[in-house]
């Protein structure tokens, strides 16, 4: 998936084995979601002609199903169908050539939309309505992952553990038998890494989106990797990044993404209506924040 994971255990018990089990599991699973692979599932039905039936795994219909599901809740903010305007700003796998032109950006926008896509009423098989329909799942594959790889240490036994894939977070039992889950560190969007916050997280999931991990900068401008599913362009307004805490890590990870789309003002008022659980860093200056908390996250950060 292009990025680091972690696993950390808390267990009396030694299987020499399950760093390998894990390693194949994720290897696995990158061969279904990711798109620098171009014999994945998704490069397989990004490459499918409109009106194809093409079944999907288990996995993939599952992550297809909730990216339906906050797509419509969030308004479009989240859409994985961005693909090609991923692409043509140099955050997907081909590297920038140059700058997109207004017209580029035109068409792109044409094939681009998760109502594009057409599925069966189990989700288990997709249909594009245009053959360029390109599907990038990066914004919520990562979430998808850590819940899977969650799964994966319950069926061998383990309680207590903490999983990380390049920023998604699940924290399952206790870190010792004395503490009430695991201390997790939400980062200022700076370059010291400070914490902002410290909170216990036992049985729930975080992620955190922000404009500072991948990015450039051409002819002075910044451009972010977060492109907007509805102008085309990468996000432009001063929310830095948002924290999202909530029960699966697939979720979190998604509406992470849809909250930097939003900008703070949008992204506060749709978790207070959602009673979802955001911690905004809003850029006042340059190493210069606002921290906006919804009243979730009020009740997480004992704020």
């Amino acid at each position: 998936m292009g990025t680091w994971y972690s696993v950390k255990i808390r267990t009396s018990k030694e299987d020499k084995n399950l760093p390998q089990k894990i390693s194949e599991y994720l290897e696995a699973f990158n061969r279904k979601m990711s798109v620098f692979d171009p014999e994945s599932e998704i490069s397989r039905i990004n490459r499918a002609k409109a009106g194809e039936w093409i079944r999907l795994s288990p996995e993939m219909s599952a992550v297809m199903k909730d990216a339906a599901r906050i797509w419509k809740l969030s308004g479009g903010a989240f859409d994985p169908t961005v693909g090609k305007l991923v692409g043509l700003w140099g955050f997907g796998a081909e590297t920038l050539q140059k700058m997109p032109s207004a017209t580029e950006i035109s068409e792109a926008l044409k094939e681009t939309g998760f109502d594009k896509l057409e599925f069966d009423d189990d989700c288990t098989r997709i249909k594009k309505k245009k053959d360029n329909i390109y599907i990038n799942l990066s914004a919520i594959a990562k979430g998808y992952g850590v819940d899977r790889l969650s799964e994966l240490l319950k069926e061998e036994g383990y309680t207590d553990f903490v999983i990380e894939i390049g920023g998604e977070v699940i924290a399952r039992g206790n870190r010792s038998p004395k503490e009430n889950g695991w201390k997790i560190g939400v980062a200022k969007p700076a370059q010291t890494r400070e914490n902002a916050f410290v909170v216990s997280l036992r049985d729930k999931a975080v992620a955190t989106s922000g404009d500072y991990r991948n990015y450039y900068y051409k002819d002075g401008q910044k451009y972010s990797h977060t492109i907007s599913p509805r102008s085309g362009y990468p996000v432009k307004h001063n929310l830095a990044s948002v924290t999202v805490f909530g029960d699966s890590s697939m979720e979190a990870d998604a509406l992470a993404t849809a909250a930097m789309v939003m900008g703070e003002k949008k992204a506060l008022k749709f978790a207070n209506d959602n009673n979802l659980a955001f911690i905004l860093f809003v850029r006042r200056g340059d190493d210069s924040f606002e921290t906006l908390l919804s009243e979730q996250a009020k009740k997480i950060t004992g704020e």
